[in-house]
């Protein structure tokens, strides 16, 4: 049974090529997609995804403090930070928050698409 993902960026270029990368994939579904992090936190509650893949700087409510409440809410389900922000400071700031992993944009999608499935299925990634 596909997973169902939660795409959330500010960047409606960068959603729309996430949404089509997590469709090719068989064992994917994206259920929704988001602008920003107040927008996550109620399609998250509206939708239940399996997994959460999520921009750290955004308008509105930015990734770290929408990781903090979706935390709170559903902590079962994974946070994947997918941002060209990844220095030691934001990635701390990112764990300590919830956030399950991070994949910096200037890696290759396929990274990205590893990980999400290591967090969904308890692989190594």
């Amino acid at each position: 049974m596909a997973k169902a993902v939660l795409i959330v960026d500010d960047n409606a270029f960068i959603r729309q090529a996430l949404c089509e990368l997590f469709k090719r994939e068989a064992d994917f579904e994206v259920c929704g997609e988001a602008e920003n992090g107040r927008e996550a936190i109620e399609k998250a509650q509206q939708l239940h995804p399996d997994l959460i893949v999520m921009d750290l700087s955004m308008p509105v409510m930015n990734g770290i403090d929408a990781a903090r409440v979706l935390q709170d809410l559903m902590s079962r389900v994974p946070l994947l930070i997918f941002s060209e922000y990844s220095d030691v400071f934001s990635e701390k700031e990112a764990r300590s928050a919830g956030v399950s992993a991070l994949v910096s944009k200037s890696e290759h999608l396929s990274v990205l698409v590893g990980k999400a499935r290591a967090l969904l299925y308890h692989i190594a990634a």
